[in-house]
């Protein structure tokens, strides 16, 4: 940690240290049943095309990142969390993973064919996700695609010591319309909106929502 993180990143990290071991056993075959998730990052694929240059960013234990190499996209991950970046490094020894925050990409200009923030938003302040996806919009080469996934809401879900874990965090729901709306100011054009039903199964309990968006070429 360092002093200039902000309080928000601080607790994102500290709560994933915490529950990474559990989080990535209850998640590792989640892909496996939801067939619309993956036809999404399938069509993101072909979007960005075979050996495209693509960051996972907040990957987590890293089996989004882990299904994008499959699909034939030369893909890394990125997260705050040491404590997943070792699972994600553990369980997909072939894949480069990497510590860093989203927020600030050691990236240059225009480096990246794709960029996939797959549930890694839902932390950060409403105030400060304009400068994220500007963030996002400068690392990608025009007519690179984004690929955003969150959960559909206003209130956020405050999860309270998961599996035990003295740890609290807000998982924050967005109005697909409103990040529409963002993405636009900060130099994307919407290519794909889909938004399906919760899965009760798999523990959702609002709809779940899937953009993509390519970067504008001008």
């Amino acid at each position: 940690m360092t002093a200039t993180d902000a309080d928000h990143v601080i607790a994102t990290r500290t709560f994933y240290d915490a529950i990474a071991e559990d989080y990535a056993t209850l998640f590792r075959d989640s892909l496996s049943v939801m067939p619309l998730d993956r036809a999404v990052m399938a069509g993101f694929a072909e979007l960005v095309g075979e050996g495209g240059q693509v960051a996972d960013l907040g990957c987590g234990p890293g089996r989004v990142t882990a299904h994008l190499a499959s699909l034939g996209l030369s893909v890394f991950g990125l997260d705050l969390s040491e404590s997943m970046l070792a699972i994600a490094r553990r369980e997909n020894p072939g894949l480069r993973f990497e510590q860093g925050s989203m927020r600030n990409l050691d990236l240059s200009d225009g480096a990246l064919a794709g960029v996939v923030s797959w549930y890694s938003t839902i932390h950060t302040p409403q105030d400060e996700l304009s400068a994220l996806y500007a963030e996002f919009r400068r690392v990608l080469a025009p007519g690179g695609h984004l690929l955003l996934a969150f959960q559909c809401g206003d209130e956020p879900r405050r999860h309270e010591h998961p599996w035990g874990h003295p740890v609290t965090l807000d998982f924050r729901r967005m109005r697909p319309e409103r990040v529409v709306a963002l993405l636009e100011a900060a130099g994307f054009a919407l290519v794909q909106h889909t938004v399906r039903t919760a899965d009760t199964d798999q523990g959702e309990s609002t709809p779940q929502a899937f953009l993509i968006a390519r970067a504008a070429t001008g």
